[in-house]
């Protein structure tokens, strides 16, 4: 029997970041979401990048359910565990050559923390003190807490916050696909990740610590990817300088893009890396900060690492973390993450040429993104007052798909939508979001009076 409408929505004592009700979600397996109705939903958006294995995975259930039997909470001061040990043996076979050590943590906030505080120790035990600044990209996005908003550049959640968090310096994101300049694409990249030198420069080489980068882009960027030639070049100028190269791999890592990190792409060698959402995968808070023995061990070494969390290795959240590698190698995920990408991001560009409001369809594997704009030639972004980013989401959701939205130009303009789900996708279910999202953006341009090719 269906609920009396009346009594669907009842009083809340949560809140979260608005007033918005939404149904209650009874069950979810594989790509969709199930309501009290019965209704069933795509999670075109894996949650939030999440879910990457899909939901309720059976093994890695099986695998919670086995360790709950053992123990749910082994405090790592006092004991070790096996499968923190073994997770942290697993991810370092998956990282860059030389990272070699891992910190977990319950979330991409607390692993964006833990980078920033470790370089910031290793300075001090390197006797480098006046090394404070970490410098980043405007925009981007590193997390909630104070430490990681420092860095995050993306106006509408810093700017209540600017008189209580660091400054930090930022450098402008490399936002090629938007340059109407003579230069070729990968020159472009040159000049962004030059901008990293002038930074460093104009604030003293001796007070920069690190520079901080999402090798695809999140949120803030709609899943920006730099030119080629970009990603060689930051390496060499933080070399140059001595500085550490933070990879945020929050988003873009455990596999997402067609490869386990997205900075793998281009074979990049960072100095810490920070990862969270598809290493848990939605099963379990999760989350870890991996670097090499070279920066971990004068810290240790200097008095130990003055930092952590109660949760940090905790043997449950380890053991789902480890089925879920299992899983994404057992079903070769990166394969398939490749293959329905390519799928995907071939319908939304085909799309782009029916909507002429959409400028520019970005990103790897399923980690995609599709910006409005007001001039495909010019690349103007859409009036803001619009709320195209809003309403698009809101369609999609009516119509029985979830994307996520939020605004690539400094997060009060350049309205984009992500299409991110998991990378259990078959074809038949991207061909399905496809034409959900054709029908959405049918019923976008009615609304806002925005063209159409017929």
């Amino acid at each position: 029997m269906m609920p009396d409408k009346s009594e669907a929505v009842k009083p809340s004592h949560l809140f979260y970041q608005s007033r918005t009700r939404r149904p209650l979600a009874t069950h979810a397996e594989g790509i969709y979401i199930w309501d009290e109705s019965g209704r069933r939903v795509i999670d075109g958006s894996s949650g939030a990048m999440v879910v990457n294995i899909g939901h309720s995975n059976p093994n890695v259930l099986a695998a919670m359910k086995a360790q709950m039997d053992k123990a749910t909470f082994i405090y790592r001061l006092h004991f070790e565990n096996e499968p923190a040990e073994e997770l942290a043996r697993q991810l370092v076979r998956r990282m860059p050559e030389g990272m070699d050590k891992v910190f977990f943590v319950s979330g991409g906030s607390e692993a964006v923390e833990s980078a920033i505080k470790l370089a910031r120790q290793w300075a001090v035990a390197t006797k480098q003190a006046s090394r404070w600044k970490v410098i980043s990209r405007f925009p981007s996005y590193h997390g909630a807490t104070f430490g990681a908003l420092s860095v995050t550049g993306y106006d509408a959640l810093t700017a209540p916050f600017t008189p209580m968090v660091p400054d930090m310096p930022k450098i402008g994101a490399p936002t090629a696909y938007l340059d109407r300049d003579n230069l070729t694409y990968e020159d472009r990249g040159l000049k962004y990740a030059d901008q990293l030198e002038e930074k460093i420069l104009a604030e003293g080489a001796d007070s920069v610590l690190a520079f901080i980068m999402e090798p695809i882009g999140g949120a803030s960027t709609g899943a920006l990817v730099a030119p080629d030639s970009y990603y060689g070049r930051i390496r060499e100028i933080c070399d140059k300088y001595g500085i550490l190269l933070i990879h945020d791999e929050v988003m873009s890592g455990a596999g997402r893009t067609g490869k386990y990190l997205g900075g793998d792409h281009w074979n990049c060698r960072p100095d810490i890396i920070a990862m969270s959402k598809g290493l848990g995968a939605g099963y379990v808070p999760l989350g870890a900060m991996i670097a090499s023995d070279r920066i971990v061990q004068p810290v240790l070494s200097a008095g130990g690492f003055a930092h952590g969390y109660t949760y940090a290795g905790n043997p449950l959240a380890c053991a789902a973390g480890l089925a879920v590698l299992e899983e994404i190698d057992r079903l070769d995920l990166l394969t398939n993450a490749t293959v329905m990408g390519e799928r995907l991001k071939q319908g939304l560009l085909d799309l782009a040429e029916i909507f002429p409001f959409i400028g520019d369809v970005r990103g790897k594997g399923l980690l995609l993104a599709a910006e409005f704009v007001a001039d495909k030639n010019t690349m103007e972004p859409l009036p803001a007052g619009l709320n195209a980013y809003q309403h698009i989401v809101e369609i999609a959701y009516k119509r029985g798909l979830i994307i996520y939205s939020r605004r690539s130009r400094g997060g009060v303009e350049g309205d984009h939508f992500l299409i991110c789900p998991p990378m259990i996708i078959t074809a038949e279910e991207v061909d399905l979001i496809l034409s959900i999202i054709k029908d959405s953006l049918e019923e976008l341009a009615q609304m806002l009076d925005l063209p159409v090719n017929r």
